[in-house]
């Protein structure tokens, strides 16, 4: 049955902040306070940015139904000759527009109508903007039924789209907790869906740019989408449910839930990949103790695959240096090497193996403890 919702304007005269609600944003704080203090731990942030953004690209976008592998979307990140493949190029897009995004809230600490926009515009690769033509319509994926429809003229759209970017931005609006207030901001945008394509992309990579803005995470790493993925008809019910019978408190905790899980498994993930560094710096400074340096191990750790311009590029270099070095990790089983197209690549299979498997909610250890890098 399709359905229309009165948008209520920002902020919402409802009482958000329940007794469940209080209970379980304690808890989601706590982890994703541990999160943030943890990415301080990696020796080069960039080390998290590249490949924690591509996961969370790889999963947002299959929650749209693209899909690709991990070996197409690092492939795809290593050569513009590889995007053959369309949808590893449609979530390299998504990395993109999460990496450029955090750049811009890092440095100015807002979120404006012109970043929004730009999110979507390298995701779609199109100016469009927000929609001007009616016609848009939420259906039920499996039976095609219309479930929702959202504002169809484009000043309701522009109205409301103001509305939210003030409430992202202007504390004074509301006093309420800012993990809320991205709950609250992630269903609006859903409800507006201001644009005509990209728009589920866009609204999560909206919320990891607001916990940056709030200085909740230092990097954008929040790695929601599995989440959403693994609960995605209770992600889309609870959504609709608040459309219909202004029930916020089930889809609120559902959220914070996630931000809570989430956190846990990134932590447990980083560990992973803390661990696995530590084991690299061991064995380069122990057999090869010539070639060690801290860039050299950095390097193994931006991208599951390296390749000879990689290291002449990060260590600055000779392309014969590199390709000494890659080779010697390769002869002692630290990388494999394998040749895509013309080019030698060689790939950090335990790394590979850790974004390939992933991080259940069941597999985490205590995020309290940690180890020295």
């Amino acid at each position: 049955m399709t359905m229309e919702y009165p948008i209520p304007l920002l902020p919402l005269d409802v009482d958000l902040e329940t007794k469940a609600i209080l209970k379980q944003l304690a808890v989601s704080h706590r982890y994703l306070a541990l999160l943030n203090g943890r990415c301080a731990t990696i020796p080069n942030e960039n080390i998290l940015i590249n490949t924690l953004a591509l996961q969370e690209a790889k999963e947002s976008s299959a929650i749209e139904n693209i899909i690709t592998t991990h070996d197409e979307l690092y492939k795809a990140q290593l050569s513009e000759n590889y995007f053959d493949n369309a949808a590893a190029k449609e979530v390299s897009r998504y990395a993109e527009a999460l990496k450029n995004g955090f750049q811009e809230v890092r440095k100015n600490k807002i979120i404006s109508h012109t970043q929004i926009k730009q999110a979507q515009q390298i995701l779609e690769q199109n100016d469009a903007s927000y929609r001007k033509n009616s016609g848009t319509f939420l259906k039920n994926d499996k039976t095609g039924e219309v479930v929702y429809t959202p504002p169809q003229d484009y000043q309701t759209i522009v109205q409301h789209m103001d509305n939210l970017v003030a409430f992202m931005n202007d504390e004074s609006m509301s006093d309420i907790d800012p993990l809320i207030k991205m709950v609250i901001v992630h269903h609006r945008f859903e409800t507006i869906h201001p644009f005509y394509d990209g728009n589920g992309r866009t609204g999560r990579i909206i919320n990891i740019l607001y916990l940056v803005k709030e200085d909740l995470l230092t990097l954008p790493i929040l790695y929601l989408s599995r989440y959403i993925i693994q609960y995605k008809a209770d992600y889309y019910n609870l959504l609709q449910q608040v459309r219909i019978n202004n029930n916020w408190e089930p889809w609120i905790l559902f959220m914070l839930k996630g931000i809570e899980e989430t956190s846990k498994q990134t932590l447990t993930l980083i560990d992973a990949i803390r661990l696995l560094m530590q084991q690299y710096k061991n064995r380069i400074r122990t057999e090869m103790h010539k070639i060690y340096s801290q860039d050299l191990l950095n390097n193994l750790f931006k991208h599951p695959y390296t390749k000879i311009e990689f290291l002449e590029r990060d260590l600055k270099i000779t392309r014969q240096t590199a390709a000494s070095y890659l080779n010697k990790l390769s002869e002692v089983g630290l990388l494999t090497k394998t040749k895509i197209g013309k080019s030698n690549f060689y790939i950090n299979d335990p790394l590979y193996k850790l974004f390939l498997d992933g991080i259940q909610a069941n597999q985490t250890a205590d995020p309290i403890t940690t180890i020295n890098l």
